[in-house]
């Protein structure tokens, strides 16, 4: 990735788009039968506590504190391999069963 700052915030951010709503996801998936559901992402959020490198080992821990109505909320935390925090994340989505 080079040593831009910018384009390692940009790969971070991308990166963090792509697995976020399955922490809402898998746990109601069960709960709404086989034909499945589309998702679609209402907003995502992201506060940066440190600078960091895309390109190096990190811990992406991902959480659901509610899903009703249709919508879900998730949030993670990007730690570094020393344990220190680096983004904070915040993704709403939206659930409707096929």
């Amino acid at each position: 990735l080079g040593d831009d700052p910018l384009v390692h915030t940009c790969a971070l951010t991308y990166a963090s788009d792509m697995t976020l709503l399955d922490a809402v996801r898998i746990p109601v998936e069960p709960l709404w039968g086989p034909r499945g559901f589309d998702m679609a992402s209402l907003d995502h959020a992201m506060w940066f506590h440190r600078p960091f490198r895309a390109d190096e080992w990190f811990l992406y821990d991902q959480e659901s504190p509610i899903a009703t109505g249709g919508r879900g909320l998730a949030r993670g935390r990007i730690y570094d391999r020393e344990g220190r925090m680096l983004v904070s994340v915040v993704q709403e989505g939206l659930f409707r069963a096929l």
